[in-house]
C-alpha cells in the first residue's frame, strides 16, 4: 500500500511559457512506492539499530557543522563545513570512537549526513528553516542506495540482514534509485524510489476540459460544474477516542511499560486518522485528475486560516495542503497542469456572469445576488467558476491568444510540478 511519501519525487511535463506558445518539455519521472514490511523480531531490532545509527550520525554532523562554522567565523582562513568533509571525518573516526556503527549498513550514517547537507541547501535557499536535531522515536528512518539492496517480488534484501518480507510487490518497473526504511506507529515501511525511463505510467486525462476547484470547511471541494465533495473529517469522527487515549497516556508513569503501550496505541490512532484523511483526499484528487486536464485552484493561506481558533481544527482536519500536493503531482503524471490563482484574487466576491465585484462579503454569506445582473450565486460554485476562468485564461495567455491581459492582471502562477509520490490509487 502506498500510504505517504517516501523520499522520491515525481517530475512530469514541465511548463515553459514563451512568447509564442506553451511548450511542454518532457523530464524524467521518479516515483516512490511505500510498502509495509513484515520483519521478524531480529529484523525489527536491526531496523531500530540502523535508524538509531542514522539519527546519531545526523546529530553528530549537525553539532560538528555548527562548531566548524563558528570556527570559520573566528578565522576566515578556515574552510566552511560541508557534508562531504563531514562524511570523510566520520569514516576516519568511527572504527575507534563509534565501533557499533559497523553493525549496520554503512549507508545509514552516510546517507544521514547527505540528508543534513540537503537540509542546509534548503535552508540557504529559503525553502525551509534551520536544521534541528533528530529525536528518538520521532520519524525513525534510514536510507540505503541501490547498490546495497535488492527487490524480488514480495521481498527485499537488506545489507547485513538478508531477505525481509513485504506486504506487496513493487508496482513500478524501472531503475531503482534508493530505499528509505521508516517506522510509523510501530510498523516498518520501505519507500522505494524508481526512475521511470518511459515517462509517467498513467494515461492522459479524459477530454473534459478545465475545472475550477473551490475549497471550504463545510464542503471540502466544490467544482465549477456544480459537484460538491464533503471532506473525510477523520479527526472529528475519532476525536473522542483520541481524547480518551491521550488522557490514558497522561496517567501512565514515565518510563513504564504501560506508558509505552499507551503511547503506541495513541500513535496508531493518529496514523489511522491520517490514513483515513489521505484515503479520502486520494479518491477526490484521482477523480478530478482523471477527468480534467487543466485545474484552477486558489492559493489558500492555510497558516493564516489556522489562526481562527473556532475553525482551526476543522481546517486542519480537511487537509488542504495535502489535497494541493496530490493535485500537483497527479496532474503532472497525466500531462496536465494546475493553475493557482493568487490568494488575493476575489473568487467569491466576483460575479462569474458580468464581472461585478462586491466590496465586502462575510464568511456566513453562502448566497448572494449580483447588483449588476441580478444573478443569484451560490458562493462556492461562483468561486469555482471564476477559478476555472482563471485557469482557461492563463492557458490562453501562455499561447499568446485573446485573454492574455486578464490572466496577467489576476496574477496567476503555475503550480510547481515536482512533487513526491503519495498515492494508493494514482
Amino acid at each position: 500500500m502506498i500510504i505517504e511519501p517516501g523520499g522520491g519525487s515525481v517530475t512530469g511535463p514541465r511548463l515553459i511559457t514563451t512568447g509564442v506558445c506553451l511548450v511542454v518539455q518532457e523530464t524524467p519521472c521518479s516515483l516512490a512506492h511505500k510498502i509495509r514490511l513484515a520483519p521478524n523480531n531480529v529484523q525489527a531490532t536491526y531496523f531500530a539499530k540502523a535508524a538509531g545509527t542514522a539519527r546519531f550520525a545526523y546529530n553528530w554532523a549537525l553539532a560538528r557543522w555548527q562548531e566548524l562554522y563558528q570556527a570559520s567565523l573566528a578565522d576566515p582562513a578556515r574552510p566552511k563545513p560541508n557534508e562531504a568533509a563531514l562524511r570523510r571525518e566520520l569514516n576516519t573516526i568511527k572504527r575507534e570512537q563509534f565501533p557499533w556503527m559497523l553493525d549496520v549498513t554503512k549507508n545509514a550514517p552516510q546517507m544521514a549526513i547527505i540528508q543534513l547537507g540537503q537540509a542546509f541547501d534548503h535552508f540557504f535557499a529559503h525553502r525551509a528553516g534551520y536544521p534541528v536535531f533528530r529525536h528518538k522515536g520521532i520519524n525513525d528512518r534510514f536510507s540505503v542506495t541501490n547498490d546495497q539492496f535488492r527487490v524480488e517480488k514480495k521481498r527485499i534484501r537488506m545489507p547485513k540482514l538478508g531477505w525481509v518480507r513485504m506486504r506487496e510487490a513493487l508496482r513500478f518497473t524501472g531503475h531503482i534509485v534508493s530505499a528509505t526504511v521508516s517506522r510509523v506507529a510501530g510498523h516498518w515501511y520501505a519507500s522505494i524510489t524508481v526512475d521511470m525511463p518511459d515517462g509517467p505510467p498513467l494515461p492522459p486525462a479524459e477530454n473534459q476540459g478545465a475545472v475550477g476547484v473551490d475549497l471550504g470547511v463545510t464542503t471540502l471541494a466544490t467544482l465549477s460544474n456544480g459537484e460538491t465533495i464533503p471532506g473525510p473529517k477523520s479527526l472529528r469522527t475519532l476525536l473522542k477516542k483520541l481524547q480518551t487515549r491521550s488522557r490514558a497516556l497522561s496517567r501512565k508513569v514515565k518510563g513504564s511499560r504501560n506508558r509505552a503501550k499507551a503511547k503506541l496505541k495513541l500513535a496508531r490512532l493518529h496514523a489511522r486518522i491520517a490514513n483515513l484523511r489521505k484515503e479520502g483526499l486520494h479518491q477526490l484528487t484521482t477523480s478530478i485528475t482523471r477527468r480534467f486536464h487543466t485545474i484552477g485552484i486558489e492559493d489558500l493561506n492555510v497558516k493564516g486560516m489556522l489562526g481562527n481558533r473556532k475553525l482551526a481544527r476543522a481546517i486542519a482536519d480537511m487537509g488542504f495542503h495535502e489535497l494541493r500536493r496530490q493535485l500537483d503531482y497527479k496532474t503532472a503524471l497525466r500531462g496536465g497542469r494546475v493553475v493557482v490563482a493568487d490568494r488575493w484574487y476575489p473568487s467569491s466576491k466576483l460575479c462569474s456572469c458580468c464581472g461585478y465585484k462586491l466590496d465586502t462579503m462575510v464568511l456566513g454569506m453562502r448566497q448572494w445576488s449580483c447588483p449588476g445582473c441580478s444573478t443569484l450565486h451560490d458562493r462556492d460554485v461562483n468561486a469555482a467558476i471564476n477559478l476555472k476562468k482563471v485557469a482557461v485564461s492563463s492557458t490562453v495567455a501562455a499561447c499568446g491568444g485573446e485573454g492574455a491581459g486578464p490572466a496577467r492582471e489576476r496574477r496567476v502562477k503555475p503550480a510547481p510540478m515536482k512533487q513526491e509520490s503519495n498515492s494508493r490509487q494514482l
